[in-house]
C-alpha cells in the first residue's frame, strides 16, 4: 500500500483502522483485536486511529492489552490518538457536564493516561479532538512543544478545526501542526468548497476524514441513485461499493487519508480494495454531481 509522508521519519499508509467502535463489537478479547489489527497489516493498513475517549475511555485499554499479547505488533504500527473531550463517563465519571479541556494540566494527564493504557512509551501522532472555545492557545501550545520535546508525542494536530482555529493554535506552537482529521465523504462533501481542504492543502497538513463512507449513508439506501453508481463503478473494478466511495476521497491531490471503522474482519480487505480503484475526472465529477444533487455551475 502507498505510504504518506506526515512530519520528519513518521509516514502514515493510505488508509487508517479506526477504533471508535472497537468496544461495541461482540468480541473485545485481546485475540480478537490482534485479528483485527493484523488483517489490516495484511492490506498495507499500519495506522491506527484512537481517541482516548473512544469506547467511554475504554478502546485504547483494549488495544493495549492486544498489543501486550503480540510482542512486536507495537513496532509495526503507527497511533494516533485525541484528547480534549471531558465526557462524565469512565474515568470521568464524576463530571457534572460533557465539555472540552485544552489545558496544559489536562492534556498532559490524558497523554500519560493513553500511555499507560496503550502499553507504549510515545504517540505517533496526537490530536486536539475538538476546537475549544476556552483555549489559550500559548497554555496549548506549550504542553504540546513540551511533550514533544520529551519524546512522548513525535508529531501533533489537531482535529475538527476550521482554518482559524488551525491558525490560531500554530501561533502558539514551535511544533508544526501536521494534520487536521474532519468530516469528508460523499455523504459530506462540504470541506471541498468550503475553504477547509483547500487550507490544509495550501499547508500541506495532512487531512484525514473521519466517517468517510457518511456513517453508512452511501450505502443504506438513503441515496440510490448515487448508490446505484457507486455500485455500478465498482462492479466495473472488481471491488465493492464501499471501495469506489473511499476511492473518491483518495482521487483528491490534497492526499486525503480515509478512518475506516469495521468490526468485521472480512471487511477490511474489501476497503482496502480501494486503492486499486481508478477514477476518471469523469467519474468523480459524476459522483459528486450525484452527492450534490446538481451539476456543477
Amino acid at each position: 500500500m502507498q505510504r504518506v509522508d506526515v512530519a520528519p521519519g513518521l509516514s502514515f499508509s493510505r488508509l487508517a483502522y479506526g477504533t471508535w467502535r472497537l468496544a461495541r463489537d461482540s468480541d473485545t478479547s485481546p485475540d480478537h483485536i490482534v485479528a483485527k489489527l493484523a488483517a489490516g497489516l495484511d492490506q498495507g493498513i499500519t495506522t491506527l486511529d484512537l481517541a482516548d475517549v473512544y469506547g467511554g475511555y475504554t478502546a485504547e485499554a483494549l488495544v493495549g492489552a492486544a498489543l501486550a499479547a503480540r510482542p512486536g505488533l507495537r513496532e509495526r504500527l503507527e497511533i494516533v490518538s485525541k484528547c480534549g473531550i471531558v465526557n462524565p463517563v469512565g474515568r470521568h465519571a464524576g463530571r457534572r457536564i460533557k465539555h472540552y479541556d485544552t489545558g496544559a494540566g489536562h492534556i498532559r494527564a490524558a497523554v500519560e493516561a493513553s500511555l499507560t493504557a496503550l502499553r507504549t512509551d510515545r504517540l505517533d501522532l496526537l490530536l486536539i479532538h475538538r476546537p475549544d472555545p476556552l483555549m489559550d492557545h500559548h497554555e496549548t501550545g506549550a504542553v504540546l512543544d513540551a511533550l514533544v520535546s520529551e519524546g512522548k508525542l513525535r508529531a501533533v494536530g489537531v482535529s475538527n478545526f476550521r482554518s482559524w482555529d488551525v491558525s490560531l493554535l500554530q501561533s502558539g506552537l514551535r511544533t508544526r501542526l501536521v494534520a487536521n482529521q474532519i468530516e469528508m465523504s460523499l455523504a459530506q462533501p462540504e470541506a471541498f468548497t468550503n475553504g477547509d481542504l483547500a487550507y490544509l492543502q495550501e499547508r500541506r497538513m495532512l487531512p484525514m476524514a473521519w466517517s468517510p463512507l457518511g456513517g453508512g449513508a452511501l450505502l443504506g439506501g438513503d441515496r440510490p441513485e448515487l448508490g446505484a453508481r457507486l455500485a455500478e463503478l465498482g462492479a466495473a473494478a472488481g471491488a465493492d461499493a464501499a471501495a469506489v466511495a473511499l476511492a473518491w476521497l483518495l482521487r483528491h491531490p490534497a492526499g486525503i487519508l480515509p478512518v475506516i471503522g469495521t468490526n468485521r474482519i472480512d471487511r477490511i480487505a474489501l476497503l482496502a480494495r480501494a486503492m486499486e480503484v481508478r477514477l476518471t475526472r469523469e467519474d468523480w465529477f459524476d459522483l459528486y454531481r450525484l452527492a450534490r444533487g446538481r451539476d456543477v455551475a
